[in-house]
């Protein structure tokens, strides 16, 4: 009996610990953010690191899973990569700007150690929490810059000595460079800001605000999927953690109503996937475009809205045509939250988002200082709510989740540092980046479709982030060169490696939702890549017609031209959407389905005196087709009508 109390005392006390890590690493963010204190760049970035380590090797296990002291021999190992975390850590801060200098000009013997140790708790943090497909990409591009002599043909490289090697993982140009300085300046404001959001209680809110604006409407839970995981998708950026906690709600109520469990799973992954591409927050990839690019984040948002609404209209005008195929009415029942007291319950969550948006919109501050005064005033109106007040439990919760969160992308984004580091140390990246010059010289279609390929093989079970990360270094010089823009060629890039979580063989949100909703995980993949189709085809877009990022107001006629190409954007989604289900009030014929997506070409085409026409077609057909979808739903759908309990698809 003494034992077992002993031991949960034990157990209690090393939780807490390790709570208060979380602690710590909140508060030195915080801190960061006092004008009167300074800390330095590349210190604040290691301190990060060292706390990222120490969560990852302190509260999971060998195989990834979350665990507590257990048995304190098995342990051990863990024990000594976090102290070897602390020992990196202490070594660059005691005298950071002397190693910076050295580092670059004359490496020391010890500085090499130190460089090996960062390597392999990173490698191992990065295993444990996103899997072995990184750690063993970073791993080959070591072995390749080692022995990269041995190598034929263009993969040839004169080889490069251990010391030269470990001291570039250690630099600014490896695993503390420029993706962990993102995470650390900015991403993690972001990540405190949603765990505030979820510890005031976002999910349930959202989740009823997902209710009240489309649970009752025609096939009302899967549009309820797709507003609930916008919502809570573009604040938490993460496609995985989006599925698994709004799907755990959405996708059974989409199949108790009727719909396939494929369709269920695959509408729960794409919607979720979309998150990182919705303004205001996105995902942390976004911040690293921002970085990389040197545009302002903001610009970023702004850029990044039309092309988000373009995937998400045409989700749902999708599984508008599903609904009225499956003759699937909205949810019913008095115990429906109704709009208005569901609106006035969120004004203390969506108060937040307003501040964020206006600050980073309107007054022009940092993506990271708008995080924060939006983190501020969540605190404020939560303490106004009077049912619900904000208290030291909810900021305990809050600070937990914001840093072990960042944990998984510390891990991922050091290891990113490690393969970015051995591109440029060995040249491979540039020498990947004139192959994709010389075939976009000759075809740049043909460029794009090789880029688009490679971003989503490389982000096939990887952090879009990561991704990101990888194609950008490789290939964005090579679309600049091209004379292709930064902001649409980064873009591009960004856009594929989110595809690529939906995308099969390996598409992890889809195997998500396929896990919840008890499907086969290839059968929700292929529904997905259907569903999200439009995600594959808006890359192409911005790409031929930037207008649709670069809004341009200057004169009379390229206004004339922005609000064309505007136009022809919001309207793709519903003949595209035709074409892609086949059913209005109907099932369409197949050169009925071939015409729809020829429209959508047209729409798309990069030439008012083609897009003109094509809006004012399209703006017919829509009101012809969304009156006979009315009708349609009152003679079939309709309780009592004579064709509500058939379906005629």
């Amino acid at each position: 009996m003494e034992n077992n109390l002993s031991r949960q005392n034990g157990r209690r006390a090393y939780f807490t610990a390790v709570a208060v890590l979380c602690y710590l690493m909140c508060v030195m963010h915080i801190i960061n953010f006092v004008p009167q204190i300074h800390i330095n760049n590349f210190a604040f970035v290691s301190l990060n690191y060292m706390f990222g380590m120490l969560i990852c090797f302190l509260f999971y296990n060998f195989r990834g899973k979350q665990e507590g002291l257990g048995n304190i021999w098995l342990k051990i190992p863990d024990f000594i990569l976090a102290a070897c975390s602390v020992f990196v850590c202490v070594y660059i801060v005691r005298d950071v700007d002397t190693f910076l200098t050295r580092i670059q000009i004359n490496a020391t013997s010890m500085d090499m150690v130190v460089g090996l140790i960062a390597t392999v708790t990173v490698l191992e943090a990065c295993r444990r929490l996103t899997g072995p497909s990184l750690p063993i990409i970073s791993l080959i591009s070591i072995f390749y810059a080692l022995f990269g002599s041995y190598l034929p043909g263009v993969l040839h490289n004169k080889g490069y000595s251990l010391n030269r090697v470990a001291r570039s993982i250690i630099s600014n140009q490896g695993i503390m460079g420029s993706a962990m300085s993102t995470v650390a300046n900015t991403v993690f404001a972001f990540l405190l800001f949603g765990a505030f959001l979820n510890a005031c209680g976002a999910n349930d809110i959202f989740r009823d605000l997902s209710i009240a604006l489309a649970g009752k409407k025609r096939g009302g839970p899967a549009k309820m999927a797709v507003v609930a995981s916008c919502i809570f998708g573009t604040i938490s950026g993460s496609p995985i953690s989006n599925v698994a906690s709004t799907g755990a709600f959405t996708i059974p109520l989409m199949k108790k109503t009727g719909y396939k469990k494929e369709f269920a799973g695959a509408v729960e992954a794409v919607a979720s996937t979309g998150g990182q591409i919705m303004p205001p927050v996105m995902g942390a990839a976004a911040f690293l475009l921002a970085e990389f690019t040197g545009i302002s984040y903001a610009v970023v948002c702004w850029a990044a809205l039309i092309p988000a609404l373009m995937y998400y209209l045409c989700l749902l005008n999708v599984i508008d045509c599903e609904a009225l195929k499956r003759q699937l009415l909205g949810l019913q029942g008095d115990d429906l939250p109704e709009l208005m007291p569901v609106l006035k319950r969120s004004a203390k969550l969506i108060i937040p988002i307003i501040v964020l948006l206006c600050s980073l919109l309107v007054f022009g501050k940092t993506a990271a200082r708008s995080a924060v005064y939006a983190t501020v005033s969540i605190v404020v109106c939560d303490l106004l709510d009077s049912q619900n007040r904000f208290n030291l439990k909810k900021l305990a919760r809050a600070f937990e989740e914001a840093a072990r969160s960042s944990a998984t992308i510390i891990a991922a984004c050091g290891c990113a540092g490690i393969i970015t580091s051995m591109l440029s140390v060995t040249g491979l990246g540039i020498a990947f980046s004139n192959f994709i010059f010389r075939l976009g010289n000759s075809n740049l279609f043909l460029s794009l479709i090789f880029a688009m390929i490679i971003s989503i093989i490389l982000g096939m079970g990887l952090p879009t982030s990561v991704a990101y990360i990888v194609t950008a270094t490789s290939m964005s010089g090579a679309f600049t060169k091209m004379g292709l823009s930064p902001l649409p060629a980064h873009m591009f890039l960004l856009y594929f490696a989110c595809m690529s979580n939906i995308t099969p063989p390996v598409a992890i949100a889809a195997y998500t939702g396929a896990a919840i909703a008890d499907a086969s995980p290839l059968k929700v993949g292929i529904q997905s890549v259907k569903l999200g189709i439009i995600g594959f085809i808006v890359p192409f877009f911005f790409i031929y017609n930037p207008q649709i990022l670069t809004w341009d107001f200057s004169t009379p006629f390229s206004t004339f031209d922005t609000l064309v190409t505007i136009t022809s954007a919001i309207l793709l989604a519903w003949p595209l959407a035709y074409s892609v289900n086949g059913f209005t009030d109907h099932k369409l014929s197949a050169p009925a389905r071939l015409a729809y997506a020829a429209l959508s070409l047209a729409l798309i085409i990069p030439f008012w005196y083609v897009n003109l026409p094509a809006e004012i077609l399209t703006v017919y057909l829509i009101v012809r087709v969304t009156r006979a979808e009315k009708v349609y739903e009152q003679r079939f759908m309709m309780p009592g009508s004579a064709g509500s309990s058939g379906n005629p698809a």
